[in-house]
């Protein structure tokens, strides 16, 4: 009598998948036996012993065991699997009828894999084995490469040039699209949530998403009322999630209506991960904790561009008439100061490719920007990151490699992954590459043989590297602003930023809020406001410039021609100070504030503040970081604020009205 396996094989005969057309599988004697699992699902369902297949073979009708009955996927997957040397996959695989369920869901997986990367698996997988290879040789990626200093614009805040950029920037704005990479969550900075929902500033409690959303509203509305005739042009807003932030980020936008935006208005786009590699042959490797699940891991936020590809969303985009698509990621709390006068510049200039930079100081910890031109003709301007640029213009006749100019900065502009790309020529490219981005891999060698991984490794991309398959015709430059003005990234959690050597930034919660203050405060100053200078402290061993407490609403400053307007008369704050401004027509007129002031309005409302506000104010309490009474978003901070006294006024009709303190 025939064995269980033997009829199972026998039985998926009539099914076309074995015998002669199933000798693909006879390298593979697990999976060979367990063909049954590559039929549709209602076949499958009732094969998963061989009596049940047999009871097919004889009376299932002839439809649902024709080939056309197959979901074909399977098979070609499970041949692709074979042909890419992934036999390791099924060595395990019991017989017939046994985990059954777990066995259909495997195939499940490597369906979504392939689905979701450009040229499905094999892509990925013939991909990882060339830069496997070139990672072991230790193969320079800029060999042949020179480098030089690319052509941009260097601003200067508040000058006339960057207020009429601005102005530009504005005018475009209702052309726009914005693009949010937001698939982290906050485990790296010491917060559970994701990272978008943390306060930007703990003054008025305000997150980052609310921020971004609010700040692209100001934008839409200030745009259209550049246009004679006025616009109904709503700004597309596409936000980049993972498995770890979509239902959160969801819950976050659902939870508050959308920050005001209205929900049409913004689209989430779902990354998915990628396969993770065993060795340097690109073996796929199992989950240690599921022998029928391949290990997965993030693809890193390059991902953005096939993702949006394949939406749709560029063409309907473009039929729209819009001209520009702005990439940012989650916490950066100062992105839109730089977003207006950035975009004027790609205006302006043409610019197909605009990277958003902040000087850089030599060999300092952030990717320069950077033309690179091959002997073979190439060039490209592209992010090249702190540790490979040194060595390269060292190899390359620069003897003193990255070195500070006349400056006192590097010429190689520091770059903060926030892009602002051309639609048109955008979608042109992702036609010839369907949104792939160039890949790089960096497993961790075992020893210095490199024969094996200490563990597993993946194929990853970054938004920023686009550039690198543009043609050299394509006009790609940078926008240059203070650091102070348009970067303080919130990336690191407080143990690792006390250990940053001082004077280099802490990129953390405490110094983010911090920036964000000084920022503003710097901001009254050249508007001709009288601001303290600050007192500086230490924070969960971070030492920062402690400033006043100043914050408004996007409405109110969304540029500075805004904020001079304004800003009048002879208004001073004092340092233990807090502002905060929530309102668009609220005028600071002799204001003199030494504590802390509140001051909402409707938009229909014109206020005017005078005079002097004094009182007790807040008082900054320091917070140890272990101390787990406290939220996580205050303890990653190392401070919060004791209300102790504050002056709020609510103006809620339209007219104008005074604060005469």
């Amino acid at each position: 009598m025939a064995s269980g396996a033997d009829a199972a094989t026998a039985g998926v005969a009539a099914l076309g998948i074995s015998g002669a057309d199933g000798e693909w599988a006879s390298a593979c004697p697990p999976l060979r036996r367990n063909l049954h699992l590559l039929a549709p699902d209602e076949v499958s369902a009732r094969c998963s012993s061989a009596v049940d297949l047999l009871v097919l073979r004889c009376g299932a009708p002839t439809a649902l065991i024709s080939r056309r009955g197959f979901k074909i996927n399977r098979v070609e997957l499970a041949k692709m699997l074979l042909n890419e040397g992934q036999m390791h996959l099924f060595e395990h695989w019991p017989e017939p009828g046994v985990d059954y369920d777990k066995k259909k869901s495997f195939f499940d997986q490597i369906r979504r894999l392939n689905s979701s990367y450009p040229g499905g698996l094999v892509s990925y997988i013939q991909n990882a084995r060339k830069l496997l290879a070139e990672s072991k040789a230790g193969k320079n990626p800029y060999d042949g490469f020179t480098p030089s200093v690319p052509s941009g614009e260097v601003l200067t805040f508040g000058d006339d040039n960057f207020v009429s950029l601005e102005a530009a920037g504005v005018k475009e704005a209702r052309n726009a699209a914005f693009v949010l990479v937001a698939g982290g969550l906050g485990e790296r900075l010491g917060y559970k949530g994701i990272k978008v929902a943390l306060p930007r500033e703990t003054t008025t409690g305000k997150c980052f998403l609310q921020h971004y959303i609010e700040s692209i509203l100001s934008l839409q509305e200030a745009s259209c009322k550049m246009v004679d005739d006025g616009c109904h042009t709503k700004i597309p807003f596409v936000i980049m999630t993972s498995d770890d932030t979509n239902a959160l980020t969801i819950q976050l936008l659902e939870s508050n209506s959308y920050f005001g935006m209205e929900p049409s208005q913004v689209k989430i786009l779902k990354q998915e991960k990628v396969a993770c590699l065993a060795d340097n042959d690109a073996r796929l490797a199992l989950d240690p904790n599921d022998k029928y699940r391949i290990q997965t891991k993030p693809h890193g936020h390059g991902d953005v561009h096939s993702l949006l590809y394949s939406s749709g969303l560029l063409e309907q985009w473009k039929s729209e008439g819009r001209k520009w698509v702005l990439f940012f990621q989650d916490t950066n709390g100062l992105l839109f100061n730089a977003i207006p006068s950035a975009l004027g510049v790609s205006a302006i200039k043409g610019y197909n490719v605009n990277s958003l930079a902040v000087p850089r100081k030599a060999k300092e910890a952030i990717g320069g920007i950077t033309k690179l031109s091959h002997v073979d003709g190439r060039t490209m301007v592209i992010n090249v990151e702190y540790n490979q640029l040194d060595p390269l213009l060292r190899a390359t006749g620069h003897p003193d490699g990255d070195a500070n100019c006349e400056t006192g900065y590097s010429p190689y502009p520091g770059n903060i992954n926030q892009l602002i790309l051309e639609l048109g020529p955008y979608i042109e490219e992702l036609k010839k590459t369907h949104g792939a981005i160039s890949e790089f891999v960096n497993p961790k060698y075992t020893d210095s043989t490199k024969m094996a991984f200490k563990s597993s490794t993946r194929l990853e991309c970054m938004m920023q590297d686009y550039p690198k398959t543009l043609p050299p015709s394509a006009k790609v430059g940078f926008t240059v602003m203070d650091t102070w003005l348009a970067y303080a990234p919130v990336k690191n959690n407080p143990e690792d930023a006390a250990k940053v050597p001082k004077g280099n930034p802490y990129h953390s919660a405490t110094s983010g809020e911090m920036a964000i203050y000084r920022a503003n405060s710097l901001i009254l100053r050249k508007a001709g406001a009288q601001i303290a200078d600050p007192v500086v402290d230490t924070f969960n061993g971070q030492e920062v410039e402690v400033w006043p407490h100043i914050t408004w609403s996007p409405r109110w400053g969304l540029t500075f021609r805004n904020v001079k307007e304004k800003v009048r008369g002879d208004s001073s704050i004092s340092q233990r100070s807090a502002l905060a401004i929530n309102g668009r027509n609220i005028f600071l007129e002799g204001l003199s504030l030494d504590g802390t002031l509140i001051v909402n309005s409707v938009d229909e409302a014109e206020v005017k503040i005078t005079g002097h506000v004094q009182n007790k104010g807040w008082t900054i309490q320091h917070v140890d970081y272990k101390d787990t009474s406290e939220k996580e978003e205050i303890r990653i901070r190392g401070f919060k604020f004791e209300k102790v006294e504050q002056l709020e006024v609510n103006y809620t009709e339209p007219g104008k009205h005074s604060l005469s303190a």
